[in-house]
Order: C-alpha cells, then structure tokens, then sequence
C-alpha cells in the first residue's frame, strides 16, 4: 500500500521543527530513520497530514564524550554507533548491540533517537539504556527537561514525551564494566524473541555493581533490580547466576505471538540472561 496524502517539511534547525510541531499539533510527527512510522502510514495504521524530517538538523547528530560523560545525538544512525571508535572504547556494550540491529539497510538510516523514542518494546536500545543507566534531552515549547531511561517508558509505543516535545540526546556515564548484549531471534532483520544486556563491574573477585535490562519480554523494556541485587556481592558462582536468573524471569511479562507461545519464550528468556551474565562477568 502507500500512504494517504501529507504535507513534508524539512527544517534545517531545531526551532524550525519545533515550530512546525507546534503550529499543527496533533497533526504532525516527527520522523527520524523512517523504520517504524513509514510503514504504519504505508498500512494506513498511522495518518499523518504533516511529517517533519530531522534528517538536516546538524545540531541532532554527533557523538561526544567529555569528563566521562557520553552524549549521542538523536540523529547519529546505528551505522555510526558501530563506527565510532572512541565511542566503542567508552561504550562497548553499544557496539556490540548495534551490530545485532537489522541489517546494514536499516543500519545505515535507523536512529538511536528513533529507537529509543516510540516505545517500541521489540527495539533493542530502549532496554540497553536502562542497563546503562542514560538520560534523554527532551526539547519543547515549554523548554528543555531530563528523563530518566529508566522512567521514560510507561507502556507499550506509550512514554513521558509530550506530543510538542522532541528527543534531542541520549547522554551518560561510560564505565569500565564487564558487557554483553544477548539476542535471540528468528532471522536476520527480525525483532528479539528475548534479549538482555548486562554491565557488571568488581573489586577482587567480587561483583560490586551489576545491571540487567531486558528487551521484547514485556510491554515496556524491563531493568530488573532484584537481578542486579542477587549477583552483587557474589562471584557469579551457579547459584548467584541461578538467583538472578529466576529473579529476571520473575520482573517479566512476554504476551504469546508469531514468535512463541509464553512457555518458550521464558525458556529463551532464562538462556539468554544466563548466557548474557556470564559473558558479561568473564570480561569484567
């Protein structure tokens, strides 16, 4: 199918998209790589009379890193997560989990704005930024605010950003952890069945922080803190791993679709936390 008529405006600045926004209201959406809201309008499941392209506002890409901190333009494509050298060194729980994204198409034009942005719970990036504990820069009418990752997402395609409101960066604390990004999914291009990140640091041969996120097992991607809470203190032995494992599978709720039913997916579920755990402690 192909979409119903729309107006396209494509603003060279910030203020030029936010005004257009404002001036339409619930007329107009944002579009970054174009991966989940061009397909809904070619299915005539989203009518949008005014889309607003991002694509030319240089202020929305880039990465930087300073004092420690690392901001990502909303507009920097997951091609450039994997590309960006100081950002693998920093960061390298994003590389790994950008390169699990799609394919190198999609890779090329998806987002990490638009991935964390529309509450998709079947997006990878939503639940690797709880696990790194990151916050999103939201610029509108009313100014600009912080949110948490870890208090942005409220229900499946449902988040804290307001309808005038667009998603500038993602910025947070890089940390010398252990990392793993586990995905489990039918084939190439499709969406998780389950995947899990995890960033585990110790002193000795101690875990002294650890953080699991969880992605496509619920309608919102999942943090689980008891997980976090039942490794640390531990070596990541059999039964530490065991107890964080049950405790992850208890924070979660997967709904039965065309990739399983229930069952299987909390089998897959338990293998790959499992799995993501002890990558994650090997490098630590």
């Amino acid at each position: 199918m192909i979409t119903s008529a729309f107006e396209y405006h494509r603003p060279s600045d910030l203020a030029g998209a936010l005004s257009v926004l404002e001036e339409h209201g619930d007329d107009a959406r944002v579009i970054a790589g174009g991966h989940s809201l061009i397909p809904m309008m070619k299915l005539r499941m989203a009518d949008v009379p005014h889309l607003i392209d991002l694509q030319d506002i240089a202020d929305l890409k880039g990465i930087t890193i300073t004092g420690g901190i690392v901001t990502i333009g909303a507009m920097t494509t997951q091609h450039e997560l994997i590309n960006n050298d100081a950002l693998a060194a920093a960061a390298p729980i994003i590389h790994e989990a950008s390169l699990q994204i799609a394919d190198p198409q999609v890779r090329y034009m998806g987002t990490i704005g638009g991935n964390v942005a529309n509450g998709d719970p079947g997006n990878d990036m939503p639940g690797l930024m709880q696990c790194l504990d990151a916050s999103f820069t939201l610029v509108g009418p009313d100014g600009t605010r912080s949110v948490k990752a870890r208090d942005f997402y409220e229900a499946a395609y449902m988040t804290e950003r307001e309808d005038g409101e667009i998603l500038t960066h993602i910025s947070f604390t890089a940390v010398e952890a252990g990392f793993a990004y586990e995905k489990q999914k039918r084939k190439i291009g499709d969406y998780a069945t389950a995947a899990c990140a995890v960033l585990i640091t110790k002193e000795g041969d101690k875990i002294s922080s650890a953080s699991v996120a969880m992605t496509n097992l619920s309608d919102v991607p999942v943090l689980s803190e008891a997980a976090g809470a039942a490794l640390f203190g531990t070596s990541c032995d059999a039964a530490a791993m065991k107890a964080a494992v049950a405790a992850a599978l208890e924070d979660i709720d997967p709904t039965e679709d065309n990739r399983g039913p229930v069952e299987f997916k909390m089998h897959v579920a338990g293998i790959i936390i499992s799995r993501a755990i002890a990558r994650a402690w090997s490098r630590a």
